[in-house]
């Protein structure tokens, strides 16, 4: 059955809407102030010439999500909600479709927030086991159902590297995707980033842009790059390694926390805080501001800290059971 789109500015009177091709189904978007310009009307046309309509309300199109995004946090609502209208388009076309690299908050709301759509189902894809930024594979449960064990089989994430001689310019995640930026790219197009020493970094990237980065990704800071597409088993990952530490603090502010945690002074903590290299549970946070059990705190370059759990000593300091991730 084909499938028509109308971008109208006003309704479309239903004797133009009886006209449409037979078998057909017609998708009108209103613009009407008062309604949600992107929810829509669908209209059947029955194929055997009668003008059989089905309506599906805005309103109540409207409040199902308004649903299915309750208890999502307000920062992540946006990027939830548009991660919703794909898996609606999946859903009605029957198509594959995928999400842009998102962080781990927001991936995690996104399924929280997808396992109540009975019809559809969603698949994280972010190149290798550990990754942290993902895209989303959604479509039809039944045809997605077996790519769940195995979600290589789907594709949607391509690896490149950038190499060059960075001996005498050392390189950061942040100078990376700068550069990868610079190439008139945005974010949601670019997974992890793996760094690789002296030697450049490995990226993910979403497989449409492959040729792209090969092209237009030829300088980093100061030193040329060449940048190649790589296949996913050449990435460089290391092994995770988790260390369990332990810690005093006089306060829980994050700057005095992220330093014992990975064992740096803290006014080297307060710099990178300020750099905003430095991240609770995904968002750039000031030095001064607390941290809580449960939060995980990343550190550009160093890793993962997770803090398990806090108590108060004798002393009225905090005592800090912490979990390492590198």
């Amino acid at each position: 059955m084909p499938l028509l789109s109308c971008h109208a500015s006003r309704w479309v009177p239903l004797t133009r809407v009886f006209k449409a091709t037979s078998g057909s189904v017609l998708t009108l978007y209103p613009c009407r102030p008062a309604l949600p310009s992107k929810q829509a009307v669908y209209l059947t046309v029955d194929p055997a010439g009668s003008a059989r309509t089905r309506f599906h309300s805005i309103v109540t199109a409207a409040r199902a999500k308004d649903d299915l995004l309750k208890g999502i946090d307000p920062e992540h609502r946006e990027d939830v909600a548009r991660i919703l209208d794909l898996a609606d388009q999946a859903q009605a076309t029957w198509t594959t479709v995928y999400t842009d690299f998102y962080a781990p908050p927001i991936v995690a709301a996104a399924l929280i927030a997808l396992r109540k759509l009975a019809d559809v189902t969603a698949v994280a894809l972010g190149g290798y086991p550990q990754a942290e930024r993902c895209r989303l594979c959604l479509g039809n449960a039944g045809a997605l159902d077996s790519a769940v064990a195995d979600p290589a089989k789907l594709g949607g994430v391509s690896a490149i590297e950038a190499s060059g001689n960075f001996m005498f310019d050392p390189i950061s995640h942040r100078d990376v995707l700068g550069a990868c930026m610079g190439t008139g790219i945005v974010r949601g197009k670019v997974g992890d980033i793996l760094m690789d020493g002296e030697q450049g970094a490995q990226l993910l990237v979403i497989p449409e842009l492959v040729p792209h980065f090969e092209m237009a990704l030829t300088q980093i800071r100061t030193v040329p790059v060449t940048t190649r597409g790589i296949e996913l088993s050449e990435l460089k990952i290391r092994p995770q390694k988790v260390q369990e530490l332990q810690s005093v603090e006089s306060s829980m502010r994050l700057d005095s926390v992220a330093s014992a945690g990975f064992r740096v002074s803290r006014s080297q903590m307060s710099a990178l805080c300020a750099r905003g290299d430095v991240r609770v549970n995904w968002k750039p946070l000031k030095g001064s501001r607390d941290v809580e059990v449960g939060d995980t705190i990343s550190c550009a370059g160093k890793g993962r800290l997770e803090i398990e759990e806090v108590s108060k000593t004798k002393k009225g300091k905090y005592a800090v059971k912490m979990r390492r991730l590198l």
